[in-house]
């Protein structure tokens, strides 16, 4: 059933697409999304049916869900911009596509820390358009003559756009400009900037493999799950979650420790044994004598103490 939902949403792609050119059988097209628009509503009404109120507590759900409603108002009158929104329906293959629905989760991990290094941003922005408003006003009213003029001329050098041109004219007057639009290139562009891509790439390394849509993943054991993982965690694009390498380690601390303890205990065993053989070997000896007692007699003068 996903394969085919899948498909559909590829088809329906390529069906919305087709319909921005000129010259295109237009009413196939309607027809063929007609058609995929039905799928959609079918397959949302047997998970409302089979799932029940169950079905709003994944948020993939209700995203599927919004995106059929809107797919559903008529595109016309007051109503024609939303037929523009039936593209939305593309998106239904994040939701489809365990990969995509595992990137877009890492994605929305890393919010917090990309909103933190937003707020220092946001900060260096401000800081710098009120020293550029101070500073440049009179040389470039068009650019810095206001703060809101100043915050989107800045945004242009952050975002290395023709920022030469911007800067040039001023360093015509102020030779010295160097020095404030060169550290802020390098912050903005360079350190901060980054910033948001190492924090998306720790989220990253944090992914976990996708559940089987079978179930079997969650019902299976430790130890099946250990070895369902790819030998090369790069290879299938997936890396090794941390919690499971603690478990492992832990499990592999715990055979060591059975091994030692197994060692030992043959090492007493084999030294206990030893002892036992030595103290047979050494009393062999006394046995023999005792034996040789009663030929001499207590006659035999050869074995009594003098």
């Amino acid at each position: 059933m996903q394969r085919i939902v899948v498909a559909v949403i590829v088809v329906n792609a390529i069906t919305l697409g087709l319909e921005t050119f000129q010259n295109v059988p237009r009413e196939v097209l309607h027809a063929v999304d007609l058609a995929c628009l039905s799928v959609f509503v079918v397959e949302l009404t047997l998970k409302l049916y089979a799932h029940g109120l169950r079905f709003f507590r994944s948020s993939w759900n209700v995203f599927d869900l919004l995106v059929v409603v809107v797919a559903l108002v008529p595109g016309s009158g007051a109503f024609a911009v939303l037929r523009a929104l039936r593209v939305l329906r593309v998106l239904r293959l994040i939701s489809a596509v365990p990969r995509l629905r595992q990137v877009v989760g890492a994605l929305m991990a890393a919010v917090p820390g990309m909103l933190s290094i937003g707020a220092l941003l946001g900060l260096l922005f401000y800081v710098s358009a009120v020293m550029a408003t101070m500073l440049f006003a009179g040389t470039d009213p068009e650019r810095f003559g206001t703060l809101w003029a100043s915050l989107f001329s800045l945004f242009q050098v952050m975002t290395l756009d023709s920022w030469s041109a911007l800067v040039l004219p001023i360093m015509a007057e102020h030779s010295w400009a160097w020095a404030f639009f060169v550290p802020f290139v390098l912050i903005s562009a360079f350190a901060v900037l980054n910033l948001f891509i190492a924090v998306i790439v720790d989220s990253m390394q944090h992914l976990k493999p996708p559940e089987d849509d079978a179930g079997g993943s969650s019902s299976a054991p430790a130890g099946s799950q250990a070895e369902d993982l790819p030998d090369d965690p790069f290879e299938e694009g997936v890396l090794v979650p941390a919690e499971e390498l603690g478990q492992l380690r832990t499990e592999l601390a715990a055979l060591r420790g059975e091994v030692s303890t197994l060692t030992q205990a043959l090492r007493n065993g084999a030294s206990s044994g030893a002892t036992t053989a030595s103290t047979a070997t050494s009393a062999a000896p006394l046995s023999a004598a005792d034996g040789r007692v009663p030929e001499g007699g207590d006659d035999d003068t050869s074995t009594h103490v003098r």
